[in-house]
């Protein structure tokens, strides 16, 4: 394996249109090549990696956006290559269309324009039709309502406190919620001890968790008995969280009063009350440049320090970085691993300066600073050293 310095210029592809501003994130010391067969990190939104080939340079891939269904992330890690989301970075974005369409959708505001729409030619009859037509759209107001949010994430902590500067009630529940979230959470948005408070106590529900085996189809005939009759639910997560077959009978029901999603296919085009976005959620020139930089930013972090942030396969793990040498290696979380480490870099009469390990399920990451000033090929033969370490995934030496 090549040994990572910032002399040696580093290979950038992206597989999307990348904004800007994240581009520029990298310095003379990187080449945007999207011709590139082998390189060194991708960049992309959407595209589909699953069919892919990977090149022996390959050691990050960063998703400008949360979901990273379009990577083969099981693939990634048994090759040792990072993957990173921006989670967070288009938040402000999502918050934004949910508030928007759950005003919007409570006064009927979609439907009202469309029927609008369907009196061109009619001239100057227009305006007493419109008088004697908009009773048909009479809605709510969400002021002293009850909004549940499930999930209380990035997003989800922002709807539920804007929620509140709008005079709603809002009950919320995570049992995974981070402590950054708690901090940035309002005091006043209501605890929820089970799913079943939300989903009991909401005039209006909105969805912020990852689809997974538990999370899919969670909204399902079952749960709608538990929700207040007419309860609107807007779900800018993932399709997949609702079982559509229930969803339609529900709709057709009044059991559930509106259903926005931005995942709309044919189904839910047939359904009755669904309010259908055409996937707008981080659809601002905002958050794509958010999102961009921030992926860059992760990327070029990881090649010139092997500090790991925002990662859905290596476990968080960083050291500030003073230009020492650095082992930054990927390995199975098995007993003595790091004590083959140590005991390598030991073998080459060289000192710890300071080093993490860091677990995530079956493997671990650890950084490890060398105090010596090391010259001539020793890096690269402790490089091959540590790399033959039983276990060991993958290992380079930044320097």
């Amino acid at each position: 394996m090549s040994t990572l310095t910032l002399e040696k210029v580093k290979t950038i592809k992206t597989l999307n249109n990348i904004a800007e501003r994240g581009l520029n994130v990298f310095n003379d010391h990187y080449t945007i090549d999207n011709d590139s067969e082998n390189p060194d990190a991708y960049l992309l939104r959407s595209y589909n990696m699953h069919e892919m080939e990977f090149g022996d340079n390959l050691k990050a891939i960063a998703r400008a956006g949360a979901g990273v269904n379009n990577i083969p992330v099981d693939k990634c890690t048994e090759e040792g290559i990072v993957v990173f989301n921006t989670p967070g970075a288009n938040a402000n974005a999502v918050k934004e269309l949910v508030l928007t369409t759950l005003m919007a959708s409570s006064r009927n505001l979609f439907d009202g324009v469309a029927w609008t729409k369907t009196l061109e030619g009619e001239g100057d009859q227009v305006p007493k039709l419109v008088e004697s037509g908009k009773k048909q759209f009479v809605g709510k107001e969400i002021k002293g309502k009850t909004l549940g949010v499930i999930g209380l994430g990035a997003i989800g902590a922002l709807v539920a406190n804007d929620a509140l500067d709008l005079d709603m009630d809002v009950i919320g529940f995570d049992p995974f919620i981070s402590v950054d979230t708690a901090w940035n959470l309002s005091r006043n948005v209501q605890r929820a001890m089970s799913i079943e408070e939300v989903f009991a106590n909401a005039d209006y529900i909105t969805v912020h968790v990852p689809f997974t085996e538990k999370t899919g189809g969670m909204f399902n005939e079952e749960t709608f008995g538990l929700m207040k009759p007419g309860v609107h639910i807007l779900n800018f997560s993932r399709g997949e969280l609702v079982n559509e077959e229930d969803m339609a009978v529900a709709l057709e029901g009044g059991i559930v009063g509106k259903y926005i999603t931005d995942f709309p296919n044919e189904n839910i085009l047939k359904m009755e009350n669904a309010v259908p976005i055409p996937h707008l959620g981080a659809s601002t020139k905002e958050s794509e440049e958010n999102c961009a930089v921030m992926a860059a930013r992760q990327v070029k972090e990881f090649l010139e320090t092997g500090n790991v942030k925002n990662s859905v396969n290596f476990p968080n793990a960083s050291l500030p970085y003073t230009g020492k040498k650095r082992v930054a290696a990927f390995h199975k979380n098995v007993p003595n691993m790091v004590g083959q480490i140590t005991a390598s870099i030991s073998s080459f009469n060289l000192n710890i300066a300071d080093m993490v390990n860091r677990s995530r399920g079956d493997y671990a990451y650890t950084i490890i600073d060398i105090e010596n000033d090391v010259n001539g090929d020793v890096i690269p033969k402790l490089e091959e050293n540590i790399n033959q370490i039983e276990g060991m995934v993958t290992a380079h030496i930044i320097s």
